[in-house]
């Protein structure tokens, strides 16, 4: 990131997205001017205890996804997208196939975002079931029972209850989450001051706290869990201290820290182990040695700062999003230019992610919109999904079948889901 941001994130963020002209014509959506803060949730809990979820049967007979009563307002969705489109401010350093169908919104449970430019607040760990922040707590929600509970609270003192070497036993209080990252039975959580959470799904409390660094400007940028080739569980975490630190957590150890010359915004380890994909506060990314650290690519192309990266499964290609609003596709074996550069809508691409099958790729803008691109078209073919708030992250569950979307709207902040649309040939060969 630039610069680190002070005072109250939340604001910030509001002030960097501030739209001008909308606001009038959405008094009745919004009541007052658009983003949100932790202030505002009591004073609108009353508004989403009295609206119920849109299912798909309800989306299917024409109800809006998100429940957005556009009959009752001064405004249709046409004209507020065209609005949107023509007002919203991207921030840059550097100045249908539809293949998903919407399954259910639930407004019960809210995802949140505390800063503006880090957008992986969301994962699944199955078609069922996915953890998110929402304002100082982790959430698990159940797409199947469609139930919330809390799986970690830091807005008090939270410290671990095991000991480990370097763990830092008077753990921390008040925590604010800038990233988080869940897989298999495993949570961490990163925070703005170099904070880092490890908890255990299936253990009471939390297993390991540490600060990676006292450095002044010390967010954590993003975090990724691996398993190594021994099968040892690891996490990358990359911080805007220009560092990049992978932790062993069997022994809840600091392994490997690569010290760059930039902040790093996000890193993503290559499917066999061997290369770390780093992209920070530079228009250039990096391929990195995972064993020694050593810089053996840099990727041109991009003309702002990066903040998402992902490897599609196979290895042979990645995918970086840029302030440029643009997502590039690499090839390995050609490193000299990107195969394709993607354009988004509206803003910069905050978050990338691939199925597991290596079939469909999502980026996200930081509002409004995910694109859902078809590999095998050459990313040809592409499924638009649009709605009206910031986006919190995105995730596909690890069988593929679910893909989720955290809505953050100081109103109609919610958690859409999404259903992959399966084609069964012989079916239609019977009939």
């Amino acid at each position: 990131m630039m610069s680190r941001l002070q005072g109250n994130h939340a604001d910030d963020m509001e002030e960097e997205y501030e739209m001008e002209g909308v606001d009038d014509m959405m008094d009745d959506f919004h009541g007052r001017d658009g983003g949100g803060s932790d202030t505002d949730v009591n004073e609108f809990d009353y508004m989403n205890s009295r609206n119920q979820d849109t299912t798909a049967t309800q989306a299917r007979g024409g109800r809006d996804i998100q429940g957005i009563p556009w009959e009752r307002l001064n405004i249709t969705r046409e004209k507020y997208r065209q609005t949107r489109l023509e007002q919203y401010k991207n921030y840059e350093n550097f100045l249908n196939l539809e293949r998903y169908q919407k399954r259910r919104n639930s407004r019960s449970v809210r995802s949140t975002i505390l800063h503006f430019q880090l957008r992986n607040l969301v994962w699944a760990t199955s078609k069922h079931d996915v953890y998110l922040m929402s304002h100082y707590s982790v959430m698990h929600w159940s797409s199947l029972t469609h139930t919330k509970s809390e799986v970690l609270n830091v807005s008090g003192h939270v410290a671990p209850c095991e000991k480990h070497p370097g763990s830092l036993l008077e753990g921390f209080t008040q925590t604010q989450v800038s990233t988080l990252a869940v897989k298999d039975k495993l949570l961490v959580a990163g925070g703005f001051h170099g904070e880092l959470i490890c908890k255990y799904l299936d253990r009471p409390g939390v297993s390991y706290c540490t600060r990676t660094t006292y450095d002044d400007n010390a967010i954590t940028n993003a975090v990724e869990i691996y398993t190594s080739s021994s099968g040892a569980v690891h996490f990358v975490a990359s911080n805007n201290d220009c560092g990049v630190r992978d932790f062993d957590l069997e022994s809840f150890q600091l392994s490997k820290h690569f010290p760059f010359s930039w902040p790093v915004n996000h890193t993503s380890l290559s499917p066999d182990g061997r290369l770390l994909l780093i992209v920070g506060d530079d228009p250039d990314g990096i391929l990195v040695d995972f064993r020694s650290g050593k810089v053996i690519a840099s990727l041109r192309g991009h003309l702002d700062y990066s903040f998402a990266s992902a490897w599609h499964p196979s290895g042979l290609t990645f995918a970086t999003g840029n302030q440029d609003r643009t997502c590039r596709i690499w090839d390995m074996r050609n490193l000299s230019n990107s195969v394709t550069a993607l354009n988004g809508n509206l803003g910069a691409i905050r978050s990338i992610r691939y199925t597991s099958d290596g079939k469909f790729m999502a980026m996200a803008e930081p509002a409004d919109f995910v694109h859902v691109f078809d590999i095998e078209s050459g990313y040809e073919k592409e499924q638009e999904i649009d709605f009206f708030g910031e986006i919190s992250g995105v995730s596909f569950s690890p069988d593929t079948e679910s893909l989720f979307v955290g809505v953050w709207d100081r109103t109609y902040g919610s958690l859409i889901e999404f259903g992959r649309r399966r084609e069964f040939s012989y079916l239609d060969a019977i009939i």
